[in-house]
């Protein structure tokens, strides 16, 4: 049984599941899709080809699935899926894909999006992230999985960050962030690696084998992608090799500072 105020507008042909709340002068257009459970505050706006998973909190004024702010948009069919127990806070916007990036927006389950937060068209998120209030994600950027990004951080188009990563407030980010790192700054570069984070979730092993690789990757002077390939032929550690995979992937390049002195 839904809980539905008489002042929401739900169009013909949207779906709700069970025990969905929408709160007063909410809108659900025609084409939108809301899993058991999920809730919709006060004046939220969920519109577009837009399927939304179970146990959301989305909080008013959002304004999710309006079409993308790319000039090249003229229409087509496009997507936004939003997984399950994510918490959508206020004056956040989500736009969906593009025909260019692969038609759809994704977002993962169990994130939290704080208060005027963007995702633009083409963003892919894992699971488990946390992006603060105003950090604003460019078209195509990805996520993995436990990101976290501070506050008032802009993120350029493309840009990917790996699992674990963490990247401060105030940052304006234009390269990659490989997995498992800290970075800051304007323009942001790697600080070392997000150790808080890690030690929240991995073995003191797996945390030591990451420290041993980024002095080597980041420390000492040498070429990245040649240090990168040596550790993937002699490491037994699997989180070393989702380093090193992420660092040869990258197209962006890796925002870091060598340091000059080493011999």
């Amino acid at each position: 049984m839904s809980n539905i105020h008489p002042t929401a507008i739900i169009e013909d042909g949207a779906l709700l599941g069970e025990n969905v709340t929408v709160g007063p002068y909410a809108y659900i257009g025609p084409k939108v899709k809301i899993g058991d459970g999920t809730s919709i505050a006060a004046h939220a706006v969920i519109e577009g080809d837009t399927t939304i998973g179970k146990n959301n909190r989305i909080f008013s004024h959002t304004a999710i699935g309006t079409v993308p702010q790319d000039l090249k948009f003229k229409g087509e069919e496009v997507q936004l899926i939003i997984g399950d127990n994510n918490t959508i806070r206020e004056f956040t916007l989500f736009n969906p894909g593009t025909e260019g990036g692969g038609s759809v927006t994704r977002v993962g389950n169990g994130n939290l999006f704080m208060g005027y937060v963007h995702l633009g068209h083409d963003v892919i998120i894992g699971d488990n992230c946390i992006l603060a209030n105003g950090a604003t994600l460019a078209g195509h950027v990805e996520l993995g999985n436990h990101v976290v990004i501070g506050g008032l951080t802009p993120v350029h188009q493309f840009v990917h960050i790996g699992d674990f990563a963490m990247i401060g407030g105030a940052s304006a980010l234009s390269q990659d962030i490989p997995p498992f790192c800290l970075a800051e700054g304007n323009r942001a570069t790697l600080r070392g690696l997000n150790l808080t984070g890690l030690r929240r979730a991995m073995d003191r092993e797996d945390i030591n084998a990451l420290k041993s690789a980024y002095r080597e990757l980041f420390e000492q002077g040498q070429p990245l992608q040649e240090v990168a390939a040596s550790l993937l032929e002699s490491t037994d550690s699997a989180k070393v090799r989702q380093l090193c995979e992420f660092i040869q992937a990258s197209k962006r390049g890796i925002p870091f500072t060598r340091n000059e002195n080493v011999k």
